[in-house]
């Protein structure tokens, strides 16, 4: 186990390594920040994992998503009665359906201004510990709430602002969040306590990375957060029922998105196999990351599968991988569960990038868009860096 817990460790400072050779501006990494920032993950990663308390708090909050999924279960039995309870409930049902109760809570809870409350406090605690820009702080918060282009929306004013540099922070960022209204279905389909771990390393880990691959220098004068006018709001109920047509768009979307990458996936298979009968997609992208998840601290036999999952996850999206291994997670080693849970709790995918290029489209300049567009590989190195340090923090403590 030394050996692999010495590998792991080695992993990290790798992951940090290829960051700062492929940094676009060495010479202003900010090292005391990020040494700090790296220091808090793993006391942050120590305490959620090994620490009573913080097993505590992350088995509580896993209970209560989960509480949240079984609560939606009574309204999707009221419309469909066969659907729910039974021994094998199909994905669609048991992950996504739920959902149409999990976006409307976090609208209601935007509507009263309960979630802005909670994300300014944490952006701020966040800004004054780590020594990040305010804004930086606030959004990395808020895209782990809202999802990417939900967060990029609501800070359309500031990416007005944002010099073409700074909106690059903003769309590497962006490829590391989740939606907190996903969360319930991910707990279904992987060990919760993974997934609520994964979301504040990985908020903090995405500063870490970003931060060393495109440095952006703001000066004191700069570091402001843009004020948005409040709006008048529509009335509740007009409110509620946008919200919740609003969660029968996401589920349809996702639900589209697995069916259509499984399909081309098995499809690019039997092309492949067609060449040789060993050929596949996943095999090909195991050799590919076959290195990365060996530094994870794995034997090379789980380095090989953690690679395949690693790279499907990226061609496709974490729901494919989640849907093939959640009949059989439990069974995994402690340690190869462990990294290989954390590591798929980002939308961190060739799809997202898509999304994140065209909400700059509608929320920035041209000069932006192609900056962005043409670092569109900053942008997935990136996200594959924070999913592996987070999955590698979490490593170092269970075996």
């Amino acid at each position: 186990m030394f050996g692999y817990l010495l590998l792991n460790i080695v992993g990290i400072l790798v992951f940090i390594g290829v960051a700062y050779l492929l940094s676009k501006d060495r010479k202003h990494i900010q090292w005391k920040s990020i040494s700090l920032m790296v220091v808090l993950n793993i006391f942050l990663a120590w305490f959620l994992i090994r620490f009573p308390v913080g097993r505590a708090m992350v088995h509580g909050a896993a209970y209560g998503f989960n509480w949240l999924v079984q609560t939606a279960y009574d309204g999707i039995g009221f419309a469909f009665s066969s659907w729910v309870h039974v021994k094998q409930m199909d994905f669609f049902v048991s992950a996504l359906l739920p959902i149409l109760l999990v976006v409307p809570l976090f609208d209601i809870l935007t509507y009263f201004n309960v979630l802005p409350w909670i994300i300014g406090k944490l952006g701020w605690i966040l800004s004054k510990i780590t020594g990040q820009p305010k804004f930086e702080s606030f959004f990395s918060v808020e895209m782990m709430f809202l999802g990417n282009t939900e967060a990029l929306a609501v800070s359309s004013l500031q990416i007005k602002k944002n010099s073409p540099e700074r909106n690059l922070t903003l769309a590497m960022m962006s490829m590391s969040c989740i939606t907190a209204a996903i969360v319930g279905a991910y707990t279904q389909m992987v060990p919760g306590q993974f997934v609520l771990s994964a979301i504040p390393l990985n908020i903090i880990n995405a500063i870490i990375v970003v931060n060393i691959l495109n440095p952006v220098k703001i000066d004191r004068d700069e570091d402001k957060v843009v004020e948005v006018k409040k709006e008048e709001k529509e009335p509740f109920f007009s409110f509620l029922g946008d919200s919740i047509l609003a969660a029968g768009k996401l589920i349809l979307i996702i639900a589209a998105s697995v069916i259509a990458f499984v399909a081309l996936a098995a499809l690019i298979d039997k092309l492949l196999m067609l060449i040789a009968p060993w050929l596949t997609m996943e095999s090909i992208l195991g050799i590919i990351l076959f290195p990365f998840s060996f530094l994870l601290g794995l034997p090379a036999d789980q380095a090989f599968q953690m690679a395949q999952y690693m790279g499907t996850k990226l061609v496709t999206n974490e729901f494919v991988v989640m849907g093939e291994i959640a009949p059989k997670v439990n069974t995994f080693a402690p340690h190869f569960r462990a990294v290989l849970c954390t590591f798929l709790i980002s939308f961190a995918n060739f799809s997202t990038l898509g999304m994140v290029i065209g909400a700059f489209k509608d929320l920035s300049d041209k000069a932006t868009v192609h900056h962005i567009s043409k670092n569109a590989g900053y942008l997935i190195l990136s996200g594959i860096l924070v999913s592996l340090l987070s999955a590698g923090l979490v490593g170092l403590f269970v075996w």
